[in-house]
């Protein structure tokens, strides 16, 4: 592995990291002023908007997706430092680029799985940033974490599919703008194996029998700027078979699919909160006082810095090595490494954006600096896309086949 960025992913990153200063910072602010004057917290601030035309037009948008077709045909280890500095603001960068979740997933998803009907209708004002979408997989009365305890229904009638279930902390769901949800369910869910009852569907807002209940809060937050994490319940709702994504039975297999390289951007962005988070430790550091001398020369301060980089440095690497894996032998290939770097980079930064919160005192549990909500952010990125404990699982018994 080259560990030098190609001239390609320093163009983009230069003009990332201009975008942010001039355009996304400033903007935070301005985006929570405007949210307070909304008639509906969950719709979206004109600066948001705004902030999305102005990246459309510096071709900062859609590089998530590496099918030149869709977006930008940039590789996972292209992309994976661009979706980095967007994690330095990651309630407003990645939705500014149409690279936030999941909107990321659901178009890799459609441009995968979906027939072209289907890419027409919800792939290209996907793409275009017309509209949103969420993923309706997780329920309140089963452990998620494994696929296949999912209950949701999804039952055939003639030329039609009936769904029937409860979903919740459907992440996006609150937006208005989000207009499709793809929901997984089963359509065997007695006569095929674990991994080929489960089947995904397309399930228009606005199709009878869906009720978006109410906003789920996450550690006090309801998260406006990513649209919400909702509880939906699906009562009879009605879709024709053409709404199916690929084949009954499939879902699984789409679900494994979408999910490798959402893992890899939640964890570059992750570590760009990170570095947020260092940088606010620092300045906070040279320009506080307690004790007679400035918090910079507090010998626990250094420890805290001093390990806030080193683990910084250390997940960038694994992650970036996972991305040249993903590239040169597939998802499956890097399964190993997408599962260390889900275990390892939460924790780490966790912990780091704790310690700059500690650092900046009430400041840093207060709305007044940016550490209270990226802790929440991380926090909950050990529970999303499979809890820690389950990688784990999964790792260890990969490592102790080569003993057995």
């Amino acid at each position: 592995m080259d560990f030098a960025y190609d001239a390609r992913t320093e163009e983009l990153r230069t003009k990332l990291a201009a975008f942010m200063d001039e355009f996304v910072y400033p903007a935070e602010k301005t985006a929570h002023e405007q949210r307070e004057q909304l008639a509906s917290p969950w719709d979206t601030p004109q600066v948001v908007e705004d902030l999305k035309a102005e990246a459309r037009r510096q071709g900062l948008w859609n590089l998530f997706l590496p099918d030149a077709e869709y977006g930008a045909g940039l590789t996972n280890l292209q992309y994976a430092p661009l979706a980095e500095i967007t994690g330095r603001s990651p309630h407003l960068a990645p939705t500014a680029l149409n690279c936030a979740a999941p909107d990321t997933g659901n178009m890799e998803l459609l441009a995968q799985f979906a027939s072209d009907e289907q890419k027409k209708q919800w792939l290209e004002p996907l793409l275009a940033g017309e509209i949103r979408s969420a993923f309706a997989m997780t329920e309140p009365e089963v452990a998620s974490s494994d696929a296949t305890n999912i209950e949701t229904r999804i039952d055939r009638d003639g030329d039609e599919y009936v769904i029937t279930g409860r979903k919740w902390y459907i992440s996006g769901a609150m937006n208005p703008d989000c207009k499709i949800f793809i929901v997984m369910g089963k359509t065997d869910p007695d006569g095929a194996d674990v991994r080929r009852q489960q089947s995904m569907i397309l399930v228009p807002r606005d199709t009878p029998g869906v009720e978006v209940r109410r906003a789920m809060q996450v550690y006090g937050y309801e998260d406006h700027d990513h649209g919400g994490h909702a509880e939906i319940v699906f009562d009879g709702a009605r879709v024709p078979t053409s709404a199916l994504v690929g084949e009954e039975g499939g879902g699984f297999a789409i679900a494994q699919a979408r999910l490798g390289p959402g893992r890899i951007h939640h964890c570059m962005r992750l570590i760009g909160m990170a570095e947020r988070a260092i940088e606010l430790m620092c300045r906070r550091a040279v320009s506080r006082e307690a004790f007679g001398k400035p918090l910079a020369q507090q010998g626990v301060v250094h420890n805290w810095i001093a390990d806030a980089r080193v683990a910084v440095e250390q997940l960038r690497l694994l992650v970036l090595k996972t991305a040249w894996l993903m590239d040169t032998v597939g998802n499956r290939g890097a399964h190993t490494e997408i599962q260390a770097i889900k275990i390892a980079t939460p924790r780490a930064v966790v912990d780091i954006i704790d310690k700059a919160v500690q650092l900046h005192g009430a400041g840093g549990v207060s709305q007044d600096f940016p550490l209270a909500e990226l802790w929440a952010a991380a926090r909950t990125l050990k529970l999303a896309d499979g809890p820690d404990e389950v990688h784990q699982r999964s790792l260890a018994r990969r490592e102790l086949k080569k003993y057995a």
